[in-house]
């Protein structure tokens, strides 16, 4: 749906009225399938979305060595659980930054929601807080943090931020999302540049005429015909943020500042340095720099290194419940899934994200009890034996 050009208005009210029967004729068929684990969803998905779309989200960067690692990696992590520990109460409940949430999985910034299911980000802000999680809404959100926050208003929210060539740009967002009540800012920092995603240069991918990134809806000056790129103008991310656009950033606003895209010991200590309250280990999915290590391998030196001064969190490769296990035993304080949501809003929009979320809390809660963890407080790496495979 996202690789065609439309000629006329004609051509894309058909567009909309076939893609609104589409989504009304699945939701009414959806509902006689059994959705037991997110692959399920994954299937689904695929089946559904336009190829164009499809490939979107599933893209890595170049032979997409690192995307696939992030699922392999879990499976070379063995648990080790004890037993004979009365496992006849459980309780998945945590914290970030503070604030309870009902297991240690939430959000993680995804773009253009609306590809995959018509109210997109909304769905997923209110999916996110009836299971009472955090939602990173992303910069690159086809609904505005303004509609997000009207759809959701007491739910858990962060914001994912990039800096533009245009501070001014960022700033304008940054006071935005502080007046709204986001709880945190993301600030992605892997993106100097944006990867090479084979897939979208062979579809030419661009949004549909009728999608846009609406956070940024009228802020950009851009002449017509000239090149676009995932919603905005070319070159307008900045690829010469440094840390001390850090700085600049929290001299900005009194919002907690989270750095997403450590992967090294080296770079976890500098954000320590220069004051961040967390660090996301992320690889972008897989979708940035191809080659680099699997996020959950990257976890235990970030987490050895920091010693607890800031929060740890991850992204990148969740598909199951042991999987979250495994990255709170070595040492996240919650992980955060991407694709997965994606897939439940194709499959059934805001009830679908719900159902992601509620199986990975239904598989976490059974792994912790399998494991001998009555709590999360009790997860600790001596569950963990990495596999010499």
């Amino acid at each position: 749906m996202s690789g065609f050009s439309f000629q006329h208005r004609r051509d894309l009210d058909i567009f909309l009225n076939i893609n609104h029967f589409k989504m009304s004729w699945d939701k009414g068929h959806c509902a006689e399938m059994t959705m037991v684990c997110l692959t399920d969803f994954e299937e689904y998905a695929k089946q559904h979305l336009s190829k164009t779309t499809w490939e979107y989200y599933a893209a890595g960067a170049d032979e997409c060595c690192t995307r696939d690692d992030n699922l392999l990696a879990y499976k070379r992590i063995r648990l080790r659980p004890r037993i004979l520990r009365d496992m006849s109460v459980s309780d998945t409940r945590t914290t970030v930054l503070g604030t309870e949430i009902s297991f240690p999985v939430g959000i993680a910034p995804t773009a253009f929601h609306c590809l995959a299911w018509h109210e997109g980000e909304l769905a997923t802000a209110r999916a996110t807080e009836a299971v009472n999680s955090c939602y990173i809404s992303s910069t690159y959100s086809t609904c505005s943090v303004e509609e997000i926050c009207a759809a959701a208003p007491n739910g858990y929210r962060w914001f994912q931020l990039y800096l533009y060539r245009d501070r001014k740009l960022s700033e304008q967002i940054v006071h935005r999302v502080e007046g709204l009540g986001y709880k945190a800012l993301v600030l992605t920092v892997d993106v100097p540049y944006t990867g090479k995603r084979r897939d979208d240069f062979r579809n030419q991918f661009k949004l549909p005429p009728h999608l846009k990134v609406k956070n940024f809806d009228g802020m950009f000056q851009q002449q017509a015909g000239s090149q676009e790129v995932y919603g905005t103008p070319a070159n307008t991310l900045d690829p010469s943020i440094s840390w001390k656009d850090v700085c600049w950033l929290k001299s900005l606003t009194q919002l907690p500042i989270i750095i997403k895209g450590i992967l090294t010991k080296e770079d976890a200590e500098l954000a320590v340095e220069h004051g961040v309250q967390g660090i996301i280990v992320s690889n972008h999915g897989g979708r940035q720099l191809d080659g680099v290590p699997a996020t959950i391998d990257c976890l235990p030196e970030i987490v050895d290194t920091v010693q607890g001064r800031v929060e740890v969190y991850m992204d990148g490769g969740i598909r199951t419940g042991s999987d979250v296990l495994k990255a709170i035993a070595l040492g996240a304080k919650c992980v955060f899934i991407g694709r997965p949501a994606i897939w439940g809003l194709a499959y059934k929009g805001e009830e679908g994200v719900r159902e992601v979320l509620q199986i990975l809390h239904d598989e976490f809660r059974l792994s912790m009890a399998l494991s001998g963890c009555r709590n999360v407080a009790e997860i600790n790496r001596s569950l963990i034996q990495f596999s010499k495979l």
